[in-house]
């Protein structure tokens, strides 16, 4: 495997792109092109997790991906945990939209500019996030063809597009959890992380529904896989099946599991990314075998029928 961390600006560690590139062998797939996966953590846009990065690279590469984690632009920089919310939290430009998303873009560039050294297929690859970063993959996937990347960039709008998408626990509605009831501490939070992705703790309404990308499903949204929980008081499962409806009103295939038990931010919900027991639910951590059957569908590697030594076999019987 070829992993190396790829820094996004020179005068900044925080946001980085590194690469689980799969090594080719004759014994493998003898120099033909991989589809891939890129992965953004969550972390309320005020840091990325490392419980939703490396391990869950590590599980699409166990499927014959190239796996990709963006650590994208959050509050925080590259520290890890929450700010102080007893503190007055200032401004900080370089986190706030549509730079997240962005970043996407530019990952999206990197990877295709690298795709003949790492023999990634640019026509298969995936975008993954959790929490935070599954919402920036929502709305990387409503943004793709719009100015706001595309003539950002000043590139085609086909050079960012995005063939599946997976969301974990996503916030899709920001309208609707501005009505949803929080607890004290969860209120705090949300107003720590509105402050870091569009510079206000309580945003206007142009804004929240700019920012929510149920409002922008169109028919080059791709295809997407949703998963949550039906215990998630954070970011409640109404998101998931927010973004399903959304979806479906567009007739853009998608696939929705909500599961009965866990918490918000399981990530595979295993002992490989759990902090805790919390955080391991046996049913929750299907979604990773659910999305691997839902990945073949699209991203099946191009496989022979037979092994070079099993046509040998064959031939000598004949």
């Amino acid at each position: 495997m070829k992993s190396e961390v790829i820094k996004f600006y020179d005068d900044r560690d925080d946001v980085t792109l590194t690469t689980y590139v799969i090594a080719d062998s004759p014994e493998l797939l003898g120099g033909k092109k991989r589809p891939a996966i890129l992965i953004c953590p969550g972390g309320a846009y005020l840091a990325c997790s490392d419980r939703e990065g490396e391990a869950v690279a590590l599980r699409f590469a166990a499927m014959g991906y190239h796996a990709f984690v963006l650590r994208y632009s959050t509050y925080m920089g590259g520290e890890v945990g929450f700010p102080n919310f007893q503190e007055e939290m200032k401004v900080k430009e370089h986190s706030i939209h549509p730079t997240p998303m962005r970043e996407i873009g530019k990952a999206m560039l990197t990877i295709r500019e690298h795709a003949e050294d790492w023999l990634v297929d640019v026509d298969k690859i995936a975008i993954c996030g959790f929490s935070a970063g599954a919402h920036n993959c929502a709305m990387y996937s409503v943004y793709w063809d719009k100015p706001i990347i595309n003539e950002y960039f000043n590139k085609k709008p086909e050079m960012f597009k995005t063939a599946a998408t997976i969301l974990g626990y996503t916030l899709s509605d920001y309208l609707f959890m501005r009505s949803f009831p929080k607890s004290p501490i969860d209120s705090k939070l949300f107003e720590a992380a509105n402050l870091a992705f569009t510079g206000y703790k309580e945003p206007d309404e142009e804004t929240l529904k700019e920012i929510s990308p149920v409002f922008h499903v169109s028919e080059s949204t791709p295809p997407m896989f949703l998963w949550a929980t039906s215990e998630d008081t954070l970011v409640p499962a109404q998101h998931t099946l927010r973004m399903a409806h959304a979806l479906a009103d567009k007739n853009i295939p998608y696939e929705v599991h909500i599961y009965e038990k866990g918490p918000h931010g399981l990530s595979l919900s295993n002992q490989a990314t759990a902090q805790a027991k919390s955080q391991m639910y046996r049913d929750a951590a299907r979604w990773i075998v659910e999305a691997e059957a839902w990945l073949e569908k699209r991203f099946a590697l191009e496989l022979p029928e037979l092994t070079p030594f099993e046509l040998m076999e064959l031939e000598q019987k004949h």
